[in-house]
């Protein structure tokens, strides 16, 4: 995990992505690509006219001033970074620049701004991006790496979410995956834990009965009694945890006060 692709755009969130990428890009002593994104206005309209003209000038005006600010904190960081400008709409954009990255950093929502819909950005770019993304929530001050919670259905998403993370579980502490008990789950925790320790990664294997409860509470709720620093979680399936993980990831990225490392 050497090339990691941050989303920088002037919102709300921007802080937390920015904090989540130097944290990890110096952890792994990697290069940080910006992509710094002015979407297409969403003005309704046959043509592209003084309105949208205008929309399209205060956006490049606010970016330009964005990538101002953001440069020079770089330059000032001790990181290896590379800047992107891009006039696209922004899971476009991120994807198209995402082919040789090793990490996607976003957010996970920005509750109360309609623009950018974050959770739908997050939720289009995991469902296709080869890449791994981190979803941070937009209070994150620093990303931490020594408690890490991995969220297990057994599923091929589950399985490339945990291979993604390798690189970060290897700084981790403490290690848990966390499962509820189901007789279908097609690759069980031991052996999940078993090919973290080839690694050099200790897990430790817990198990819950999920009852009545909806996965996205049991992750969330085993996350704060561990005292989690993230949430490792595959994305999409069909399966069970326990209608796994199709509204269990659109529910977390609403609503999750953890990072979430997603991968399908």
């Amino acid at each position: 995990m050497k090339n990691i692709l941050l989303l920088v755009h002037d919102d709300h969130g921007q802080e937390a992505r920015l904090q989540a990428a130097l944290d990890i890009t110096r952890a792994v002593e990697g290069h940080l690509t910006c992509i710094d994104v002015t979407p297409y206005p969403l003005i309704a309209g046959d043509g592209f006219g003084f309105a949208e003209t205008v929309v399209v000038l205060d956006e490049r005006d606010s970016e330009a001033k964005n990538k101002s600010v953001i440069s020079d904190r770089l330059s000032r960081e001790d990181v290896s970074w590379s800047w992107i400008d891009a006039m696209d709409e922004i899971a476009n954009a991120v994807l198209d620049a995402a082919d040789l990255a090793d990490l996607i950093i976003l957010n996970r929502a920005l509750d109360g701004f309609p623009m950018p819909d974050m959770r739908d950005i997050a939720s289009r770019i995991v469902a296709r991006a080869s890449a791994p993304v981190l979803a941070v929530p937009e209070t994150l001050e620093r990303f931490e790496l020594e408690r890490a919670l991995v969220a297990w259905d057994g599923r091929t998403s589950a399985a490339a979410a945990l291979r993604a993370a390798v690189p970060l579980l290897a700084f981790a502490k403490e290690v848990e995956i966390f499962t509820a008990q189901e007789s279908d789950n097609h690759i069980v925790p031991e052996d999940a834990a078993t090919y973290l320790s080839r690694h050099g990664i200790a897990a430790n294997v817990r198990k819950a009965d999920i009852g009545k409860f909806h996965a996205d509470f049991l992750i969330s709720d085993e996350a704060k009694m561990f005292r989690a620093d993230y949430i490792v979680m595959g994305a999409y399936g069909r399966g069970r945890l326990r209608e796994t993980f199709g509204g269990t990831t659109k529910n977390l990225l609403s609503k999750s006060k953890f990072p979430l490392l997603m991968s399908h």
